[in-house]
């Protein structure tokens, strides 16, 4: 008997962000910066590396309020500052999920930043859902920390 597979589900959001490509570039690959907005609503980054460069590796370790950890690591594909990111994205914590990948693209509008994120692969539509509304947490997050710190 055939299975049938599902096509790979893709995520794509659109946000605009009150700074520069630069500085947005920054707080997105500065690992200082990524613990203070790289988990959605009230979880926490405990642990942010970056080794940016093709073929660098990156982690994050997320905590939730009751403790428990979150962990997502990758490897950086594309590094073009300040206008592109691609990278892996595997949950050490959910490693069935598979890898799947994220393009961050960085648009000069005008003293503002549209920040157009895909994520890419995901093996079913509720893992994109769940990362929609973790993305929309973080970017959030983001938004707030770079209109208080726009330089």
């Amino acid at each position: 008997m055939a299975t049938q597979q599902q096509s790979p589900v893709t995520l794509r959001v659109r946000r605009a962000i009150r700074a520069t490509p630069a500085r947005v570039f920054q707080a997105w690959t500065t690992p200082a910066e990524m613990k203070r907005w790289k988990a959605p609503g009230d979880f926490s980054v405990a642990v942010a590396e970056v080794d940016l460069r093709v073929g660098g590796r990156y982690r994050v370790h997320m905590r939730a309020p009751d403790g428990s950890e979150h962990r997502v690591t990758g490897t950086y594909r594309v590094v073009d500052p300040p206008r592109k990111l691609v990278y892996t994205w595997m949950w050490e914590t959910n490693p069935d999920m598979g890898d799947t990948v994220v393009t961050v693209e960085f648009r000069d509008v005008g003293g503002s930043t549209e920040v157009v994120l895909t994520h890419e692969l995901f093996p079913t539509e509720a893992d994109r859902k769940e990362h929609e509304m973790g993305w929309a947490g973080s970017l959030d997050k983001l938004d707030a920390l770079l209109a208080a710190d726009p330089a």
